[in-house]
C-alpha cells in the first residue's frame, strides 16, 4: 500500500501529495500537547464549575469537542506548511508554531490550576498574538494553512472574553 495519495491543491491549482503517516504525526503533536494539558488541569475541573462565569458561557462538554476539531485542524495546517515549503521559511513559521503550541499548554495550567485569571488573560494575549502571526506565516506558505489556522484565532477571542470576564466577576 503507498503511503502517499494525490489530491487538488487549491491553492496552486497544482497536486499535493499526501503522505498519511506523516499528516497523522502533524496531527498527533497538538492533539498530544492538548490531551497532556486537559490531563494535567483535569483535578480543576470542580473549583472551576462553581466560579462565577459570563453570560455566553458555553457548557464544559462543549471545550473538549471544540479543542478535538481545532487541533486537528491546526495539525492539517502545520503538515501543509511542511510539505508546501522549505528551509527558512518553513522554519520560522513552524517554530512559532510550536511556541504558540507552548504557550497554549501553559494558559490552561495558568488558568485552571494556578487560577491567576489576570496573569492567564495576558498570557491568553500573547499567544493570541502568537496564532496570529502562525496563521500569517502560515497563509503566506499555502493560503489554505493560513485559513485553516482562524476557527482557532476566533476561539481564542472567544476564550479572552471568557477569561476576562472570569477574572472581573471573581476577584
Amino acid at each position: 500500500m503507498n503511503d502517499a495519495d494525490t489530491i487538488y491543491n487549491l491553492q496552486g491549482g497544482g497536486f499535493l501529495k499526501i503522505h498519511w503517516k506523516k499528516l497523522l504525526l502533524f496531527i498527533a503533536i497538538p492533539l498530544i500537547v492538548g490531551g497532556l494539558s486537559a490531563l494535567v488541569t483535569s483535578g480543576s475541573m470542580e473549583s472551576f464549575e462553581a466560579i462565577a462565569k459570563p453570560p455566553l458561557s458555553p457548557p464544559g462538554w462543549l471545550f473538549p469537542v471544540v479543542w478535538t476539531i481545532l487541533f486537528i485542524l491546526m495539525g492539517i495546517a502545520s503538515y501543509i506548511v511542511w510539505e508546501q515549503s522549505t528551509g527558512t521559511q518553513r522554519r520560522n513559521a513552524l517554530a512559532l508554531y510550536f511556541v504558540q503550541l507552548f504557550f497554549n499548554f501553559f494558559w490552561s495550567i495558568i488558568f485552571f490550576n494556578m487560577e491567576a485569571y489576570l496573569f492567564a488573560f495576558v498570557w491568553l494575549v500573547i499567544l493570541w498574538l502568537l496564532i496570529a502571526v502562525t496563521a500569517y506565516l502560515f497563509y503566506k506558505i499555502e493560503k489554505t494553512a493560513g485559513y485553516l489556522m482562524l476557527p482557532y484565532l476566533l476561539w481564542v477571542t472567544f476564550a479572552g472574553y471568557l477569561n476576562l470576564s472570569i477574572y472581573l466577576l471573581n476577584r
